[in-house]
């Protein structure tokens, strides 16, 4: 891994502007950028939208085609050497727009892709979808998540973090971890489909 060539992008379903699951994901951006620079690695931060394209989502899944500004977001999800992806929940599950992007990404584009998941609710009863939607949705996906996953509630964004209101600690473990096994990685692109598949020549030797 080249300094200056590693990528963190946030993906970020918020549904309104401004957005409390925009600000966990930068937050997290942020508790990851730190960690890179503590191992002296230079990162880029960069955060997709979903709510900004939703259309052209919609319209993809429609017609088969990216277009607008899709196909820019697509490629920075997949090129990037790791993802943030956060979510509001509804219910028990991930919204319907972070699902419809999920669903345009093309077959494989994500794996070996180290990921942060989080997510943001009313309640924290709802954090339980983190492990029983998102992360099987990610391991469906062949993504590589990390083990600390984050979920913001409402009350969780009072105070500067302590024992009632772990949050910001949390935040902090979840960047370290993303940004080790970033290091730990050497990703520059979405699996190639041939990379497995012999040559003419290594399938005419005896």
């Amino acid at each position: 891994m080249r300094d200056g060539d590693v990528s963190v992008v946030a993906l970020s379903a918020g549904l309104r502007q401004p957005s409390s699951t925009r600000m966990l994901a930068d937050r997290l951006g942020q508790a990851t950028l730190s960690a890179l620079d503590a191992h002296g690695v230079t990162a880029t931060a960069e955060t997709v939208e979903v709510r900004e394209i939703a259309h052209d989502v919609v319209n993809a899944m429609l017609t088969g085609f990216p277009a607008g500004g899709l196909p820019e977001a697509l490629e920075k999800v997949t090129h990037a050497s790791g993802l943030i992806a956060v979510t509001p929940v509804f219910g028990t599950s991930y919204s319907g727009l972070f699902k419809s992007f999920m669903d345009v990404l093309e077959p494989d584009s994500l794996t070996g892709m180290p990921v942060l998941l989080g997510a943001t609710g009313g309640t924290p009863r709802h954090s339980l979808a983190l492990d029983y939607a998102m992360r099987p949705l990610f391991a469906y996906l062949h993504a590589d998540a990390v083990s600390t996953t984050v979920f913001a509630a409402t009350d969780d964004w009072a105070g500067d973090g302590d024992t009632e209101n772990p949050l910001p600690e949390r935040i902090e473990r979840a960047g370290r971890e993303l940004a080790e096994r970033i290091m730990r990685t050497d990703r520059t692109g979405p699996a190639d489909l041939y990379d497995d598949v012999p040559s003419l020549d290594q399938m005419l030797r005896p």
